[in-house]
């Protein structure tokens, strides 16, 4: 059986919510917010593309996803690459592009 939920949301009344925003500031000033919090037209025309996600949910991609794969590497590239701290697979990745780059332009 479903039980109705019979409290006040937050246990305010319409009327203190109502005296709340009559006493907050006329006028909001965030220079970090890249539109006017005042102006309901730029606050509307911000969020109507916004995208609702669940925490861990990916959004859209900016670039093709990359595919995993498993693949053997000697011990001397493994430790080249994983010298250089975190990101070590970004770095492979990125001489593997080269590598692709330098021997596309020989051929």
């Amino acid at each position: 059986m479903k039980h109705d939920n019979t409290s006040k949301p937050w246990g305010f009344s319409p009327e203190q919510i109502a005296a709340a925003l009559d006493a907050a500031p006329y006028k909001v000033e965030d220079p970090d917010t890249p539109y006017d919090p005042n102006d309901e037209a730029a606050v509307n025309a911000f969020w109507e593309n916004a995208e609702v996600r669940m925490p861990g949910q990916r959004g859209k991609q900016k670039k093709p996803v990359k595919i995993p794969v498993s693949i053997r590497l000697s011990a001397e590239v493994v430790d080249y690459f994983k010298q250089g701290g975190e990101g070590w697979q970004t770095r492979l990745e990125e001489a593997l592009q080269t590598y692709i780059a330098e021997h596309r332009k020989a051929a």
